[in-house]
């Protein structure tokens, strides 16, 4: 097998972004780079369509590694003290997939580099690859930089159990969305010890109740007891390498359909469309105009190789329209937290 690779987390609700990730990757990385699309459920049928058509992309199909990280991570959160309050208070991600991106330390690639799908690759990611060698752990965002109040662990928990400084645990703070890392680094004894950590320990207490059922919260405490060298660009003694990602946050320039950083123009390794749901992006392709920032990069790339099924033109929805998604979306609410 390829001894390096690419890893993403998809299924058909997000299908045009996956589209539009590949299609990014093809361009903007290597025509021949493999990619491996890991599921995050079995709705599956147009992703794996458009996986048959292309030659170096593949689907994760360790359904073992799957069902364990499922379970990790199920235990880990019913031990988190916001477990016991009301199903009201649930997050709208309560017991949702986005965890199973963690298979790919179970993979076939040696050393990989994972996107989230509602990314786009602007650049070659030859010097994730190159930091590998070095690092365990290779991050590109801020997560680091929030204000105290609002990181998704909880500051003053973790300076009391480790005695380390506000200074040195903001450097092991990171997000999930965009990881450079190696093969086997969590074994079944390492997760063994994380979960003992976290549930007879309680450090599960370290992520914060805002941040219960979050992915990027739970992988940010797993590298954390690990203690293993971790690089993020964005802390790089390098200007160069410090860039924004974040769509809807960040001022790009957009040079021959790559985004550069506004200040500088740095080249960027992705752009992140979070925040922005997957619904907004198959109405964008179907011609609506949902007011996404960059959205004219992702119908680039989305409709590359089929440039016509991009539409012409984009139409705001009607005030009816969005009244009724309101009220869609309120009814669906109220059914998640029945059921």
């Amino acid at each position: 097998m390829p001894f390096r690779g690419i890893y993403t987390l998809a299924n058909d609700v997000v299908y045009d972004q996956l589209v539009a990730l590949l299609n990014s990757i093809e361009v903007n990385v290597s025509p021949d780079i493999p990619v491996c699309v890991i599921p995050y459920n079995d709705k599956l049928d147009k992703v794996n369509q458009e996986i048959a058509i292309r030659p170096n992309v593949t689907l994760f199909d360790n359904w073992e590694s799957l069902e364990k990280w499922d379970e990790f991570v199920n235990q880990v959160w019913e031990a988190h003290p916001r477990a016991s309050e009301s199903s009201l208070s649930r997050p709208g991600w309560y017991k949702g997939y986005v965890h199973r991106k963690f298979a790919a330390f179970h993979g076939d690639f040696e050393t990989f580099v994972f996107y989230d799908a509602d990314s786009l690759a602007m650049k070659p990611i030859d010097d994730i690859f190159e930091k590998i060698k070095d690092y365990d752990f290779v991050f590109n965002d801020w997560e680091h930089a929030k204000p105290r109040e609002v990181t998704q662990v909880d500051l003053s928990k973790i300076e009391q159990a480790t005695n380390l400084t506000e200074a040195d645990i903001r450097r092991k703070l990171h997000c999930d969305s965009f990881i450079g890392s190696k093969k086997g680094i969590f074994n079944s004894e390492v997760l063994g010890m994380l979960k003992e950590r976290l549930i007879q320990g309680k450090e599960v207490e370290w992520v914060r109740p805002t941040a219960w059922w979050s992915s990027s919260a739970l992988f940010t405490y797993l590298t954390f007891p690990l203690n293993r060298p971790i690089f993020n660009f964005t802390l790089s003694p390098n200007g160069q390498d410090r860039t924004g990602n974040c769509a809807d946050a960040d001022p790009f320039v957009n040079i021959d359909n790559v985004l550069y950083n506004e200040e500088g123009l740095k080249p960027i390794h992705r752009i992140h469309y979070m925040n922005y749901p997957a619904i907004d992006f198959t109405r964008l392709c179907q011609g609506e105009d949902v007011n996404i920032r960059y959205q004219d990069i992702f119908l680039h790339y989305r409709f590359l190789k089929e440039p016509n099924l991009k539409p012409m033109e984009l139409k705001k929805p009607t005030t009816l329209t969005q009244m009724n998604r309101k009220f869609q979306k309120a009814v669906a609410k109220i059914k998640r937290t029945i059921s």
